[in-house]
């Protein structure tokens, strides 16, 4: 059966063991730019189902890769939660994501979300507006730290206005864009 996907995928340049994931990441960010939310039956059913692919088309052999792509991309992700940069359904969707992907192609879509993570948040900072003033403050704040940390010292935060959240789901989304176009 994973030969027929193969082969469907061939002429498209799109590798059989990809698509389901591709589209599930497209499910997800349109999620993500309409609600600003994930939803936990996308991202406990994409990974219960991507383990069950994984079972299936590769024995018990899938189910272990399914399973360290799930924690690797939790695990990835989960840094940045810690640090406010992500949802926690970030952290989810890259989890159920690595189940269907394994270990190796999960670092992959890492890479590839997070250039394309960094192209987009400047594209919607230059959108709003507010790239150099960020670029700006940035900036500052390097200098500051350079400057300061001699001594001991911290620089000063700034109480700037917080930049409104992007939809990181998009992101995920061009990452498996550029995982399919890639391929491995």
């Amino acid at each position: 059966m994973l030969g027929s996907f193969n082969a469907a995928a061939t002429p498209l340049g799109l590798q059989g063991e990809v698509i389901f994931p591709f589209l599930l990441s497209l499910w997800i960010a349109w999620g993500d730019v309409k609600t600003h939310r994930i939803p936990n039956y996308l991202t406990m059913g994409g990974a219960l189902a991507g383990l069950g692919f994984q079972l299936y088309f590769h024995g018990w052999w899938g189910l272990k890769d399914g399973c360290l792509g799930l924690g690797l991309g939790f695990f990835l992700m989960l840094l940045p939660y810690l640090m406010g940069g992500m949802g926690a359904g970030d952290v989810k969707a890259l989890a159920a994501l690595g189940a269907w992907l394994g270990p190796w192609r999960t670092i992959l879509l890492f890479a590839y979300m997070g250039m394309a993570g960094g192209v987009l948040a400047v594209g919607v900072l230059w959108w709003r507006g507010l790239l150099i003033s960020k670029i700006r403050q940035g900036w500052a704040f390097l200098l500051n730290w350079l400057l300061l940390r001699r001594w001991g010292l911290r620089p000063r935060a700034s109480f700037s206005s917080p930049t409104l959240g992007l939809p990181y789901g998009v992101a995920m989304a061009l990452g498996m864009a550029l995982l399919c176009w890639y391929g491995v």
